[in-house]
């Protein structure tokens, strides 16, 4: 592999999850590549095809957001349950 293809997930994430902000980083730029690209076609179809495209790679990114929305409310809870033994001591 390739070292821009390449990510190694560290298993060590706190809050958040390396692979997916990495995902996630990777998608946004996508989109901005893409969107470049539209702004540069005069070719109403291919326009069409590339806002298709667009569209479908947002809805990607919001999938990726509401995973990390999920990863780091489920640690926040685990960090709540860990505290609460901590405080009993």
């Amino acid at each position: 592999m390739t070292e821009n293809n390449c990510h190694n997930c560290d298993k060590i994430c706190k809050n958040t999850c390396a692979t997916l902000q990495e995902a996630l980083r990777k998608e946004t730029g996508t989109v901005r590549y893409y969107e470049g690209m539209m702004e540069q076609c005069s070719t109403p179809d291919i326009k069409e095809f590339l806002g298709d495209i667009i569209e479908a790679r947002r809805v990607e990114i919001m999938k990726i957001i509401q995973k990390l929305n999920e990863v780091q409310a489920r640690s926040q809870i685990v960090d709540g349950v860990i505290s609460s033994f901590d405080d009993g001591e």
